[in-house]
């Protein structure tokens, strides 16, 4: 009885190993399948590195994981909410620094208006200058007729021996005919415009009173370039105005004890003489040799005003 006993004792002790052996064997089949591993009886420290490298594994994965277009909207939406906030920051940090400029009242726009540098206008061309003081001289009401004599600007004396009518397209003209025996040359001018060109009728003799004693005063030359002076000089004498001609007369007149002229001063000269004799001539009904010694009669005067 006692070996019975003792036998059917170790069987169930035997039986009881080989159950707890199966369960062991069980966990450990669960653990290898969840960590990786091939072997069931391994270490407890392969064990442990194994764990540890199944943890890096699903880790990497993660991060590798391709990111879904919400993400990637809401990165981006982070990321440029971030730098918007400092600069509005910063905008409202330099904006309470600069100060707010004041309105400026109207007196004080009209000192600082004046306080700033003016420049001189341009000077204006000779040329100009003169044909706008012929121009205010000039009578625009004045009228023309034919067998008359008239001054035309650029030649000086002539005579309206004609009026013509010409079609000019669709248009019918009406022209003076002028006649410049001295330069043996005719000039056919609109009526309208007659006055416009500069046109006018001889002087009176009231006005060759005026302009021969213009001839007595004292020479006004300025002191600027020849080149600038000959232009004044040369548009004086095409302006038409009695009183221009008679200034360039006086201005370029040498006396004997003076220094000679240059040619081109000469010219210019002889030029204003002749055309200011042919006036004279023509309102005192004289030659024209007879008209420039009368010129030179009042230029003789000056000369001896000028040695006094």
């Amino acid at each position: 009885m006692s070996k019975a006993t003792s036998s059917s004792q170790s069987s169930d002790a035997a039986s009881s190993d080989t159950a707890a052996a199966k369960s062991r064997r069980k966990t450990a089949s669960r653990v290898n399948k969840s960590t990786g591993t091939t072997s069931s009886r391994a270490p407890a420290a392969s064990r442990k590195a194994a764990a540890k490298k199944a943890t890096t594994k699903t880790t990497k994965t993660k991060a590798a994981a391709p990111k879904t277009t919400a993400q990637k909207t809401a990165t981006k939406t982070a990321s440029s909410s971030k730098p918007k906030r400092a600069t509005e920051k910063k905008s409202v940090k330099s904006s309470a620094n600069v100060p707010v400029p004041k309105s400026k009242t109207d007196a004080q726009t009209a000192k600082d208006d004046d306080d700033k540098p003016k420049i001189a206008p341009a000077p204006m061309r000779p040329a100009l200058r003169v044909a706008k003081r012929a121009e205010a001289r000039r009578d625009k009401n004045q009228k023309f007729k034919v067998n008359t004599q008239i001054i035309y600007p650029a030649h000086g004396v002539g005579n309206i021996v004609d009026l013509e009518k010409q079609t000019i397209g669709d248009f019918e003209v009406e022209l003076f005919v002028i006649d410049f025996e001295h330069e043996k040359m005719k000039l056919r001018v609109p009526v309208a415009k007659a006055a416009a060109s500069g046109m006018r009728n001889l002087s009176t003799t009231e006005q060759i009173d005026d302009a021969l004693e213009l001839l007595e005063g004292r020479a006004r030359v300025k002191r600027t370039m020849w080149s600038r002076r000959a232009q004044e000089y040369e548009a004086k004498i095409n302006s038409g105005d009695l009183v221009s001609v008679a200034e360039v007369v006086r201005d370029l007149f040498r006396a004997d004890d003076q220094p000679e002229q240059s040619y081109s001063e000469r010219q210019l000269f002889e030029q204003a003489r002749e055309r200011f004799g042919r006036e004279v001539a023509a309102v005192r009904k004289k030659s024209l040799e007879k008209a420039i010694d009368e010129i030179h009669i009042h230029l003789d005067r000056k000369e001896k005003v000028e040695a006094k």
